[in-house]
């Protein structure tokens, strides 16, 4: 297991950090106020009402009484989680982009595994840490950081994971690239993002959630799910109907990142080829027709569209780009 700190780098020089979490090549301090170091440049824009909107409602929380176990049971409701977890070597350097408050990022710390878990708002990193010293997870390291100025080793990941972040940037494809030089040549890069075609009914109930003043959202299951808890429901509302950046992107646009950034496209979750679910998320897939991809895309917004459209791609870095 390696300390998470060799794979992290000064955000303003790219310099190693030393235990007090100051650069050893610009001498630079950076705080670390509960063991969650600020290794982020100061942020405006668009970037700031982001990191202003998740500090004000951290997403997802933790219930009461809440345990290692409870995380793991559920994770494992998703079947994309288990396959994740199962793909993913004992002994791999994950970083999580993104990681909100963690939960992600402490499923997967177990075994040998390195994790480490990026996020713009310090409110949900929070919550992540108590909750990694509650579960005895000492494996796993927070960092407030920003994706403009990742303080990552380049090729230092075996798994660069990013869900449901991109499509709250002002520029997804840039984002992207700077993400990938993560990875080391060979790893892999699982994304997350919001599907053009299965977001579509999301997009109408928020409509009508506008139009009442959102005094009724119909058709919501994850709501009707939370309502004897408020906490949830409320992040649930602001995450999917008040985001101030929010884009949606089809499968061929995130093909074109892949091949821009010498990214090999590996395989879709859900699948795309109509039929077939995969059983192993790093095994390549077979090509789909441009049609069927289309279709089976359409098809997610009854199978995905009910909890907001969120598709997964996963990729392989190649050793150059093309």
């Amino acid at each position: 297991m390696e300390d998470p700190r060799a794979l992290l780098a000064c955000p303003a020089c790219a310099g190693d950090l030393a235990a007090d979490w100051s650069c050893t090549g610009c001498g630079r301090a950076w705080p670390a106020a509960d063991g969650i170091p600020r290794l982020r440049l100061d942020v405006e824009g668009q970037t700031e009402v982001v990191r202003q909107f998740y500090n004000a409602a951290p997403f997802p929380g933790y219930p009461p009484n809440d345990s290692l176990t409870w995380l793991r049971t559920r994770a494992e409701r998703s079947q994309f989680a288990r396959i994740l977890d199962q793909a993913i070597p004992g002994d791999a350097k994950i970083v999580e982009i993104g990681c909100g408050t963690g939960q992600m990022s402490l499923y997967l710390a177990r075994a040998d595994r390195t994790v480490v878990g990026c996020d713009l708002a310090r409110g949900s990193l929070e919550l992540g840490a108590s909750a990694a010293r509650r579960y005895g997870l000492p494996a796993v390291q927070f960092v407030e950081c920003d994706l403009t100025r990742l303080p990552l080793k380049e090729g230092a990941f075996d798994v660069v994971y990013c869900s449901g972040v991109l499509h709250h940037t002002p520029d997804p494809a840039a984002s992207f690239a700077s993400i990938v030089r993560a990875a080391r040549p060979g790893g892999v890069i699982v994304l997350g993002l919001y599907n053009l075609y299965a977001r579509v009914p999301l997009r109408l109930r928020r409509a009508v959630a506008r139009m009442t003043r959102y005094r009724w959202i119909p058709f919501d299951p994850v709501l009707r799910d939370r309502k004897a808890e408020p906490a949830r429901r409320e992040a649930w509302l602001r995450d999917q109907y008040q985001h101030p950046e929010e884009h949606s992107h089809s499968l061929a646009e995130v093909r074109r990142w892949f091949a821009d950034n010498g990214i090999d496209y590996v395989s879709t979750y859900p699948s795309t080829l109509i039929g077939d679910e995969p059983e192993d998320l790093f095994a390549p897939a077979e090509d789909e027709w441009p049609l069927e991809s289309v279709l089976a895309q359409i098809g997610w917004m009854k199978s995905l569209g009910g909890e907001g459209g969120l598709f997964v791609t996963v990729g392989r870095r190649l050793p150059r780009a093309r």
